[in-house]
């Protein structure tokens, strides 16, 4: 599961689809409606918060747009209903470790993608983060431990 901090704009076809997935598959956890994944790193952010089940639907809003601005068909009907409009710090880092990691993707299964993203001096992040200064986060399996921050 990889719930990108990073904005879904960058993301190929295939990751944008996954993306809607397993974030769907983390809405479900958050409302209780399966057993497995409960403990999973990717969901403490959103665990965090006042309302984890609001945070994901408000996550899962911004990737459901995503899609419509792309063409795509995604049922805006399986999110979740919540007036939540929070915002979830997150760090530089991360938000650098998961542009590093696209990268990596993207030059192996998209060579005019991962072009395109050479091209972005500095990529934002998906609007429900606000962004603060910091490395990688401790719940990232990182092999590391830290990225150095812009």
């Amino acid at each position: 599961m990889r719930l990108w901090t990073l904005h879904p704009q960058y993301l190929d076809a295939q990751g944008l689809v996954a993306l809607w997935r397993e974030a769907l598959l983390a809405q479900k956890v958050l409302q209780g409606m399966t057993r497995g994944y409960t403990r999973h790193p990717q969901l403490l952010r959103f665990q965090e918060q006042a309302d984890p089940v609001g945070a994901v639907a408000a996550y899962l809003r911004e990737v459901h747009r995503e899609a419509i601005r792309r063409g795509y068909r995604f049922d805006a009907n399986r999110i979740a209903t919540s007036s939540w409009e929070g915002a979830i710090r997150e760090t530089i880092g991360q938000l650098l470790f998961e542009w590093d990691h696209l990268l990596k993707k993207t030059a192996l299964r998209g060579p005019a993608r991962h072009a395109t993203l050479l091209s972005v001096p500095t990529p934002v992040s998906h609007p429900l983060f606000i962004l603060v200064d910091g490395g990688v986060q401790p719940w990232e399996r990182t092999g590391r431990d830290s990225v150095t921050t812009k």
